[in-house]
């Protein structure tokens, strides 16, 4: 079976393999639908991406627009280290890794800007209220706030359309949020686990995936997808 990789932004092409089945594609980083699409249309079982987290993004973000989540896994080969790689345990420069490993049902968080986030939201310094599901974990200011998909959440169970089906209890986990309170002598750390989370600050800049979105906000929200993500993970 054929292997599509794509290669982002100008990355080092001498260090990734040439073999049969491997389709190599030299696109820019975060690259758009217009750029990405057409490459998925003709893709099946693997896609691998040679990139930073931004790039990781952008292409399972096309990868969720098309309905391709259940149909192609990908693989992951951070050019640095990084929040994802390490998050999933994915070393920089690990094309074997890629290419061979098994792919694992892995939580796909959105949020309401419409993109999603693969390693690492931030705000910081952030004055608000947050709330993960129903516990609330910030009230008043804060040196920073993170989110990132939980690596110990559970799988999402497989759809069904059958209406007699019993159906499992629904799923509350798949994110993670740390807030890191300001102290006189040490940080303090909260943290809570959950499906969602909602926060209301004070004008910031909000980072997703080491990307800074285009403009401040006062509210942003990530929340879990109905659909897991196939990534080649240990």
């Amino acid at each position: 079976m054929t292997t599509t990789a794509l290669s982002c932004g100008n990355v080092d092409t001498e260090a990734r393999p040439t073999h049969a089945g491997l389709r190599w594609f030299d696109l820019p980083a975060q690259p758009s639908r217009t750029e990405v699409d057409p490459i998925l249309a003709d893709s099946a079982g693997r896609v691998i991406v040679h990139g930073t987290d931004a790039d990781l993004a952008a292409v399972v973000l096309r990868l969720l627009r098309k309905g391709l989540l259940d149909e192609l896994a990908v693989g992951y080969v951070p050019v640095e280290k990084s929040p994802a790689g390490e998050l999933w345990s994915i070393p920089a420069g690990r094309f074997d890794q890629a290419l061979d490993g098994r792919a694992r049902p892995t939580p796909l968080i959105r949020d309401d800007s419409g993109g999603v986030l693969l390693g690492l939201g931030t705000i910081e310094p952030i004055t608000g209220q947050i709330y993960c599901d129903d516990q609330r974990v910030l009230h008043g200011p804060a040196r920073s706030v993170e989110v990132f998909p939980d690596p110990d959440a559970s799988a999402l169970p497989e759809p069904t359309d059958d209406p007699l089906a019993t159906q499992p209890a629904p799923i509350m986990d798949g994110l993670v949020t740390r807030v890191t309170h300001r102290g006189l002598l040490r940080r303090r750390r909260e943290t809570a686990r959950g499906r969602a989370v909602q926060a209301s600050f004070e004008q910031a800049t909000v980072h997703r995936d080491g990307v800074a979105h285009p403009r401040p906000l006062t509210r942003c929200a990530w929340y879990r997808h109905t659909r897991d993500l196939l990534l080649v993970r240990p």
